[in-house]
């Protein structure tokens, strides 16, 4: 979902150089609105990936939770999550003028975004300038929220329904950015 959703604001930048940003600015649609829909869009194409990872769960042989309220709670944290690091993306994509300089600051960003999460180590063991770091991370709580309701048995540290109000707020925070930031594209 990070590395999907990370680069969503390359599309920003194709849009920009076709035009279509413009037509776009022009409409009556609130700028919050259209930032909003590309944040969805980038959050149902991360659904197709979370489907194959789930699916790959199973083949290998994953204690995976099948109850309806864990899977529809992946699904929004899914969503939610591809919504915040495309958003971010759209962030960049609106500071940036070219494809080229854009996909360096995206390489940049993502690597340390999920090293600094607990995606591939638990928090207790790193040291504490990388925790530090790490609570900061939006991806340490989507990681903690999939954890906490995919997996038979696994706990969320912090709890689901704080990594989801939290993500939530990331959310809308990055999306008021975003849409201000976004009429700066066509320039």
């Amino acid at each position: 979902m990070l590395f999907i959703s990370i680069f969503y604001g390359i599309s920003i930048v194709w849009e920009r150089d076709l035009g279509i940003v413009q037509k776009f600015l022009v409409s009556p649609t609130p700028r919050a609105a259209l930032v909003t829909g590309k944040a969805l869009s980038a959050g149902i194409r991360s659904l197709a990936q979370a489907a194959m990872v789930f699916l790959l769960a199973v083949l290998l042989g994953v204690n995976v939770v099948f109850a309806p309220l864990e899977v529809i709670t992946v699904i929004l944290v899914v969503l939610l999550g591809a919504a915040i690091f495309a958003t971010l993306s759209l962030i960049i994509a609106c500071l940036v003028k070219t494809r080229e300089r854009f996909m360096g600051i995206g390489q940049m960003v993502t690597m340390p975004l999920f090293f600094a999460s607990n995606a591939i180590y638990p928090i207790e063991m790193m040291p504490d300038w990388l925790k530090v770091i790490s609570y900061g991370n939006p991806l340490t709580y989507v990681v903690d929220a999939l954890r906490g309701s995919m997996v038979v048995g696994g706990e969320s540290q912090f709890g689901i329904l704080f990594d989801f109000g939290l993500l939530l707020l990331i959310a809308a925070f990055l999306i008021i950015i975003a849409a201000r930031l976004y009429p700066r594209v066509a320039r």
